[in-house]
């Protein structure tokens, strides 16, 4: 071993040591994502159909991680064993709000057996949204649900839509308040740049803002952004394409999501016209993507 090579060695030790992946000291137009995930609401007709076998075929894919949206009457320990078989894993889990209040512990129960760390509230439908000072509420309660999960050894987060960059009645934006109003620590951020940029807002400027707040990002592309934020509020965008085929920065905020320590990107994409060939196009843009 050369001296050059045996400080290299020691280097990359110490970094490893640290928790720091080899990347963080790459120059920047070199830096990759690693590992790559699949939100399976993009493949959920093939997921009704046959669980293990749409998980097979996202491995054979190339994708290392999935984030659940539904279980289709499958047991955690079914699931937990499926993942194995199939080489993924699963940090992460969307569950509806309405299981926040009884319902919670046996969602941290089922969400431990499988192995998920984040359990990620996805959507307020619209009656929820009609409520008076729906936001407050929400705040409460992700806050109370946040504590309980804390507790158990997992972590809370919230993904956002479009609807929370509709201006309340006061001018503040009801992504905003929930920054503000939800604890730091037990209430992460899992940022839909797709939406978030639908919504006319810049994902880069919110990583600046909030390091280590917004925790993980689900990433699909957009052809052209509605007209305004409040268009679209319902589960799909009409004009989402796979990502590296439509309007976004993906160089720009890719590498400023990596840089504000994101720790996971789901691939998603809510109604392809073909899912398989969707998520493989999708994928291999993010693996050449250098930032």
């Amino acid at each position: 071993m050369t001296r050059r090579t045996f400080l290299e060695s020691v280097a990359a030790g110490a970094v490893a040591a640290r928790g720091v992946s080899l990347d963080a000291l790459a120059p920047q137009g070199t830096r990759q994502l690693r590992t790559l995930g699949l939100q399976l609401y993009t493949v959920r007709d093939a997921m009704a159909k046959d669980v293990e076998g749409t998980l097979a075929k996202i491995a054979a894919a190339g994708y290392k991680e999935v984030e659940f949206a539904g279980y289709f009457d499958k047991t955690p320990q079914d699931i937990k064993a499926m993942l194995g078989r199939h080489g993924l894993t699963s940090p992460s889990t969307h569950i509806a709000y309405t299981n926040i209040g009884e319902k919670w512990a046996k969602v941290l129960e089922d969400s431990a057996a499988i192995g998920h760390h984040w359990i990620v509230i996805p959507w307020l439908d619209d009656a929820t949204r009609a409520q008076p000072d729906v936001w407050k509420k929400v705040a409460e309660n992700l806050n109370k649900a946040g504590e309980a999960t804390t507790k158990a050894g997992l972590q809370l987060a919230y993904h956002n839509h479009n609807f929370e960059f509709v201006p309340m009645a006061d001018g503040k934006l009801p992504f905003d308040y929930l920054l503000e109003q939800c604890s730091v620590d037990i209430v992460k951020i899992e940022m839909d740049l797709c939406w978030t940029v639908a919504a006319g807002q810049d994902p880069i400027e919110y990583f600046k803002k909030h390091p280590n707040r917004i925790t993980m990002v689900h990433v699909k592309d957009l052809k052209r952004r509605p007209v305004s934020a409040a268009v679209g509020t319902g589960p799909v965008i009409p004009d989402i394409t796979e990502v590296g085929s439509g309007i976004i920065d993906w160089k720009g905020i890719i590498g400023a999501a990596y840089d504000a320590k994101v720790q996971h990107y789901f691939v998603e994409h809510d109604a392809p016209a073909s899912p398989f060939d969707s998520i493989q196009v999708s994928l291999e843009y993010l693996q050449r993507l250098r930032f």
